[in-house]
This record gives C-alpha cells, structure tokens and sequence, in this order.
C-alpha cells in the first residue's frame, strides 16, 4: 500500500505540473485573441493561473484539516520563484534589463507581501484576523497596480486564430483546471498518508516537494518567454505569482482555517532561506538595473542549498 501511495504522489504531482503548464498555455492563447496588454497577461492573468496549483493545495489542505501544508507549499514555491526561475530565464538570455519603476515600487512591494506572512505567524498562529490583513493587502496591491495606466499601452502579439479555435481554447483552459483541482486533492490526500507512514513533517512535504511542483507552471512559462525574448514578461509573471500566493492564496486559507504552528523547527531553514532569496532578489535588481548571468548562478546556487538544506536538517 505505501508504493501504491508513493506512485500515487508522484503522478499527481506530474499531473499538477503537467496541468498547470496546459494552463498557462491555453490562457496565452485567449490572450492572444483578444488583444490584451503584455503588462495584463504577464501579471494579472498568468500570475493567477500560475497560481491555481497553490490556491487548489490551500483548498484541499483546509478540507483535509493541514492547512500548515499550504503555508510550507507557498514558502517553499516563493523561495523557487525569487531564485530559480529567474536564475533560469537570465541564463537562457545572457541577462536581463529591468526599468528603474519596477526596481524601485514593484520588487520592494513583492518582497514587502512575501515577508508579511513570516511576521503575521510569530504569534504562532496565521489566524483569520491574518487572513483578513493579507487579503486587504492584496486588495490595496492590486488597487495600486491598475493606476498605473501606462502598463496597458503595450498589446501582446495578437493570435490568427479564428472563434472555433477560442472557444476550444476556453473548453481546454476549464479542462487544466479540472486536472488541477484533481491532481492537488490526490497529492495532499497521499502526502497526508505518507507523512504519517514515514514521519515526516507536514511542513517538510509542503516546502520541499509540493512547492516544488507547484512553482513548476511559472517557471516553465519564464523561461519560455526569456526564449521567446519577452523580457518584460519574466519579472511581471514571477513577482505576480509571488504577491496572489503569499497575500491572496494564503489570506483566503487562514481565513478558512486558521493556520497553527506549535513548533517552527521544521521552518527555520526555509523562512531563512526566503529571506536570503528576498534580499539577494532586491540587491541584485537594485546594482546596475539589470541581472547579469553571474548574479542569476548566485541565485540558482541559493535554491540548490535551500534544498540542501531542507533534506539534512530534517
């Protein structure tokens, strides 16, 4: 039975990368067709998209009583997000420029909403109450984001493809999402088995292995657009999913289910980590304007020792 549910993780956490990716894909296409802003469908749309893996953990960990998974799921995909995805996508463009607005409000309001979860849960608690702050904070973010009418100018590439082909792209865009919710329930359903078979923190699944796959579908759109020489597309999409996760996803979880923590050892290493990932983001962005290939090595070098870190110290 425990290979049965060792295979059963497995396959649904390739499912909910599988899944995730044919979402950010269909909704591209949408996009496409209809014309909108390169700024929209980097950060509002594909953020959120990006971020339906987590929002579906956060929901099946409410149901199943360990919501603490969604919390180690959003840390660990936050660490993935600041340091290995833009590791990534700069290696496969030599480096990558960024404008001077979004170094000075928009990488210090990411790193604002990917820190304020680690100050809420001092109290050992993220209650509803928190719940509540992070959801106004995503609310006064997103509020902020839409007055800055100038990120609207830019359309991205239009699509040639006829109405048949949108509404097939709507049908499969609902179908990833099924796929989604489906492969999130089985993933949180087997890992719940398997913690206690194993003893294993929950934290520890979530961190390591769930957040790993759930960062999978923005990075994978990333570094397709760093190949794809859309630049302006990398930052916005991960500094989205970095906001929705930690102030939306995790603000509507504590406000389901309060989310406990008696012990924090299991965290120490991965809140340590998202810091460094949040100083070393901000210092690299803030020298020259740009993230040079070297800077991007020192980035994916600090996820190669979270994860490290994570397996010898557990």
């Amino acid at each position: 039975m425990i290979l049965l549910y060792i295979l059963i993780f497995i396959t649904a956490i390739l499912l909910l990368t599988r899944s995730g990716a044919w979402a950010v894909q269909d909704l591209s296409r949408i996009a496409r067709y209809l014309g909108w802003s390169e700024f929209v469908v980097a950060f509002i749309l594909m953020a959120f998209v990006s971020s339906i893996p987590e929002f579906f953990i956060g929901i099946s960990s409410v149901i199943h009583k360990v919501p603490e998974v969604s919390f180690g799921n959003i840390i660990g995909a936050n660490v993935i997000n600041l340091t290995l995805a833009v590791g990534l996508a700069v290696v496969f463009i030599g480096g990558l420029s960024v404008d001077r607005k979004i170094v000075q409000k928009d990488s210090t309001l990411t790193a604002i909403s990917a820190f304020l979860p680690l100050i809420l849960i001092l109290d050992k608690e993220l209650s509803r109450i928190d719940g509540i702050i992070l959801l106004l904070g995503f609310l006064a973010y997103i509020f902020w984001l839409f007055s800055q009418k100038d990120r609207f100018s830019r359309i991205y590439n239009n699509s040639k493809e006829g109405l048949k082909q949108f509404i097939k792209n709507i049908f499969a865009l609902l179908g990833s999402v099924f796929l989604l919710f489906l492969s999130a329930e089985a993933v949180i359903r087997s890992s719940t088995i398997l913690a206690k078979e194993f003893g294993i923190p929950h934290i520890l699944i979530g961190i390591l292995i769930i957040g790993t796959g759930t960062a999978l579908p923005e990075t994978y759109f990333v570094v397709r657009a760093a190949l794809k020489h859309k630049k302006e597309m990398i930052l916005g999409n991960l500094m989205g999913c970095v906001v929705v996760t930690s102030l939306f996803v995790l603000g509507f979880v504590a406000l389901l289910s309060p989310i406990k923590i008696n012990d924090f050892s299991p965290y120490f290493s991965a809140r340590i980590f998202l810091l460094i990932s949040i100083v070393s983001f901000l210092i690299i962005l803030r020298t020259g304007n740009k993230i040079t290939r070297k800077e991007s090595l020192l980035l994916i070098s600090i996820y190669l020792a979270f994860v490290a870190a994570e397996i010898l110290f557990k």
